[in-house]
């Protein structure tokens, strides 16, 4: 059976963004645990916003497991992506990538690769692009492997990138790779804007499917859109999927209502689809 989590954030730039808890990881922690998940996902500005110590402490202290780590601050405060026509910048985007690697590889959590990946136009083309973000994927990629960990990449809607949008491209992407360390987050919220049939869509991702983004329709949490879940429990279980189902959902109606929901919603998605 998937593993639950839920997300935190303790980047100021990423203000408004979907993430159910904010800024006080101490307090994220115990409602986290309060609430019942297994683990928490970690978005924080870099890999020195918060000492090993402190967080190996957290986690022990409230039986959690550290699920994942974003890299959405090397774009949205750092400015870096992995497609950018400036060298130094792709550099600086690779090696930021490489210490989140790095930070998460302690705690058996891999790195996720979402708005850093960026897109192409502005004097660079789509195979331009391509090409720089699979040289950073075959470097990155064994790096993780180093720790034990697969690397994430996550494929999103159109309206924030134009690299890849869909399970099936990612899964192109993944084949043309010459590592094989690199896995697909498929985020639920992305693909209702992309895909005809989500469950479909996760059937054919099949074992490439390494991380879940578990949120509903309209990015607030599991039931409260549109989105038909029972579905996509039974595509994930056709396709034994056994990693985390992570709450990257806007703290609706507020941050422990949020998590109560999204926790309710899975075990009850659960029960229902056996």
């Amino acid at each position: 059976m998937p593993r639950s989590a839920v997300t935190v954030s303790l980047v100021t730039e990423a203000k408004g963004g979907p993430f159910v808890f904010w800024d006080d990881l101490p307090a994220a922690c115990r409602h986290a645990a309060e609430s019942g998940f297994d683990a928490i996902e970690l978005f924080a500005p870099g890999p020195d916003a918060v000492s090993q110590q402190e967080l190996s402490g957290l986690l022990q202290s409230h039986r959690l497991k550290l699920a994942a780590v974003g890299t959405g601050a090397g774009w949205v405060k750092h400015k870096l992506t992995l497609t950018s026509p400036d060298q130094s910048v792709r550099q600086r985007a690779t090696d930021f990538i490489r210490s989140m690697i790095d930070f998460g590889g302690v705690h058996g959590a891999p790195a996720i690769i979402g708005s850093m990946q960026g897109r192409w136009g502005e004097g660079v083309s789509r195979e331009q692009a391509m090409g720089w973000l699979r040289e950073a994927l075959n470097e990155l990629g064994p790096h993780a492997k180093r720790h034990g960990i697969p690397l994430i990449y996550e494929p999103l809607n159109r309206y924030e990138t134009n690299l890849v949008n869909h399970v099936s491209t990612g899964v192109e992407l993944m084949e043309s790779l010459q590592t094989d360390n690199v896995r697909l987050l498929a985020d639920l919220f992305h693909m209702n804007i992309e895909e005809s049939d989500l469950a479909a869509a996760l059937k054919a991702g099949g074992h490439w499917i390494g991380h879940i983004h578990f949120v509903d329709s309209n990015r607030r949490p599991a039931g409260y859109g549109h989105l038909c879940f029972p579905p996509i429990i039974a595509a994930l279980k056709s396709i034994n999927y056994e990693g985390y189902l992570s709450a990257e959902a806007l703290p609706w109606p507020e941050s422990i209502g949020a998590a109560r929901q999204t926790i309710e919603e899975y075990r009850r998605l659960f029960e229902v689809v056996g």
